[in-house]
């Protein structure tokens, strides 16, 4: 952990500078939008419940505004950016700092246990990122279900996704990636960040969403294949009954099977997928599994 005067690169007056004196051209391709709200990034230092033995690694450091934030309150960073016209700037911004480790990397393309292997000697892992909206959801999986696994992660991300990701049965947004994510870490939005925050601006607003592991996780799923087989077919098509998307699933000959299934867990025969909380998922892939499997097997 550093004690020294920081840049406050978040400024937006410094941000321009910095940008300017090294002629930055920004790449849609790569998503690149910097955060240049200094309350929102204060707000994603607060979310990341920061200690001075977390090892942190920071996907898509930009010029660094969060970067050296970080450097000031943990013991080692580790930053991943894929721009290779960054590395430069950031060797500037970042200089006064020892304890941070820029690797020009596609985070896709590399994994937190070899992003973290120098550093033996560290409290918690945690990730900090400001994802592109459109590779998104592959970047969380892979780190959630990496060989090393994240403690706690605060992603920056669409406002969409982050409802998505975090709505409970009932809710407009619940669906297959609620369910995916939820089953294995709890999810909540830190805070609804304006488009206005960024330069340059997106044409979305954006969330920071905390994802923490589970002390212990309230789900326990016996049959992961066959769990996660019935959520993304149950959700395929979201207005048709649960009854129905069962039926395309094993079969219309198995519609007696499914019907006894679904009043043998107390649930309305014409259920849709969306009403189901993630622990009847669990009783109804259990069913399912001695239903359709077991019974095949013998």
């Amino acid at each position: 952990m550093v004690e020294i005067q920081p840049l406050d690169i978040a400024d937006p007056i410094r941000t321009q500078a910095i940008l300017r004196r090294y002629g930055f051209q920004f790449k849609k391709s790569l998503g690149q939008n910097f955060l240049t709200n200094k309350a929102v990034l204060n707000g994603i230092l607060d979310a990341a419940d920061l200690q001075p033995t977390d090892l942190v690694v920071e996907i898509g450091p930009g010029i660094g505004s969060l970067t050296e934030q970080l450097a000031r309150r943990v013991k080692q960073v580790v930053a991943v950016e894929i721009d290779e016209r960054l590395l430069p700037i950031l060797a500037d911004t970042l200089a006064p700092y020892n304890n941070i480790e820029v690797v020009h990397q596609d985070i896709l393309k590399t994994s937190l246990a070899e992003l973290t292997a120098n550093y033996p000697d560290h409290g918690a892992i945690k990730v900090v990122a400001n994802l592109p909206y459109y590779i998104t959801t592959p970047i969380m999986f892979s780190l959630i279900n990496g060989e090393v696994q994240p403690d706690v992660l605060v992603l920056m991300m669409q406002k969409e996704v982050a409802q998505r990701i975090t709505a409970d049965s009932g809710n407009k947004h619940y669906g297959s990636l609620s369910i995916d994510v939820q089953t294995q870490m709890t999810a909540e939005i830190a805070q609804i960040v304006p488009r206005t925050s960024f330069v340059p601006q997106p044409n979305v607003d954006s969330a920071v969403l905390v994802l923490q592991r589970y002390q212990h996780s309230p789900y326990q799923i016996d049959h992961p294949e066959m769990f996660s087989t019935i959520v993304k077919s149950s959700f395929q098509q979201r207005r048709k009954s649960l009854q129905n998307n069962l039926a395309n699933l094993f079969g219309k000959d198995k519609r007696e099977q499914i019907t006894q299934i679904i009043t043998e867990l107390d649930l309305p025969a014409q259920v849709r997928a969306e009403q189901l909380p993630i622990q009847k998922f669990i009783d109804l892939s259990n069913a399912c599994f001695t239903t359709f499997t077991s019974k095949r097997s013998k």
